[in-house]
Order: structure tokens, then sequence, then C-alpha cells
């Protein structure tokens, strides 16, 4: 699904939609749109970002200050929600088991876009402590695979992603950097099937209670 056909959609429907679904889907749309710009170019790592932005305008609710590592929870609560409203239709399951089980599975795998890597590299753990801590991570991880848990996957996988954006948006990698290359194609791949799905599946549903929006429009 394209921003095209997505936003064709929207302005047909808007009218309907509760304020905090319109405000959130409005703004999702806009950031999609300038990700499938970039995408036509060769800025990778400003699609990702954009669709990073994309998805947590679609998501995001208020978080305590005092409570950020609930934001993993967040990932999971939003995605069980999804996925439940979207159980006659597959999508998210098509998405998993169907388009990127073998880039799902190359990710889970890369040490880089897991964030007890980059403890061990800072000093705050060992490296027997970290490769310990990857291993139990990634039986897990596989044993969902497994079981085809949809959203345990989905969520481990936003987890490994949500990684690489913390690198990119705290100003720890290079534009363009060749480095991060692979990580950087494979999670920006994924997030540009997920994105749209996220707000199609929104838009499906306008009645749920998605919640009041972060920062609204103050006039």
């Amino acid at each position: 699904m394209s921003y095209a056909r997505l936003k064709e959609r929207q302005r047909a429907e808007r009218h309907g939609y509760p304020e905090n679904l319109g405000l959130r889907v409005h703004r999702a749309l806009s950031w999609l749109h300038r990700a499938e710009q970039l995408a036509r170019g060769d800025d990778v790592d400003g699609e990702f970002i954009f669709l990073w932005i994309a998805f947590n305008a679609a998501y995001a609710t208020e978080i305590d200050e005092n409570r950020r590592d609930s934001e993993q929870q967040t990932f999971r609560a939003f995605l069980q929600k999804l996925v439940d409203l979207d159980a006659g239709k597959h999508r998210f399951e098509d998405l998993t088991w169907q388009e990127f089980p073998k880039g799902i599975r190359v990710l889970l795998d890369n040490r880089f876009v897991f964030a007890d890597f980059w403890h061990w590299q800072n000093g705050s753990l060992t490296e027997a402590e970290f490769q310990a801590k990857f291993a139990a991570a990634n039986k897990a991880a596989h044993v969902a695979l497994g079981r085809q848990d949809t959203v345990t996957v989905l969520s481990i996988v936003l987890s490994r992603i949500y990684v690489l954006r913390n690198q990119l948006v705290h100003g720890g990698a290079t534009w363009g950097s060749s480095v991060n290359r692979e990580q950087l194609r494979d999670c920006t791949s994924f997030m540009a099937k997920l994105v749209p799905l996220v707000i199609e599946v929104m838009m499906d549903h306008p009645r749920t209670l998605w919640g009041q929006g972060t920062y609204p429009v103050v006039k």
C-alpha cells in the first residue's frame, strides 16, 4: 500500500474520523510521503528516519519520563491491538511469514542492532555477558519464530530496529556510512512495508480507541 493510495482514502474518509485518529493518520502519512520520496534516491538514512517518525506518529502516546523503558511494552501492546483488529485479514501474518521471513531471521542474527552489543563496546558489559545475552535473546526469538507468534516476533524486530533508530537519531552514525549499510537496508525495507500497513489498519477501525495524540495542534 503506497502513500498515494492511503492519502486518497484518507481524504475521502477523514471527515468521519475522531480527532485523535485524524491527527495520527494525517501526521503519519506526511512522513511516509517524505520517506517514499527519498526511496527514489540514494538517501537510505533519511528514508529510515522518516519511516520511523511515521510509525511514531501513528502509535505514540505520552510516556512518563521516569518509565522510558516501557516503550518496548508500548510497541508490543500496539502491535497486539493491530493484529487482533486485523484477525480476519491476516495482513501482519502475511508480512511476517510470507514477505519477510528470511529478512527477519537475518536481522535477528545481526549483533549491531542488539542493544547489549553496544553495552559491551562501552564497557558496561563484558564480552562473555554480551554473548550470553545475545544467545538467550536469539533463542527466545527463534522459539517465537518456530511457534509463528506474530506479535512476539514483530515486537522483537521492532526492538532491534529501535537500536538502529537510536544510533542514527542520537548522532551515533555518519550519514552514508559504509559500516552500517546492511542493517540499515534490512530495517528500511521492513519499515517500508510495516508503516503503510499500520496506517491502513488504523483507518480500517476508526471507532477503536487509539488514545490522545501527543503534541496536539493548538490554535
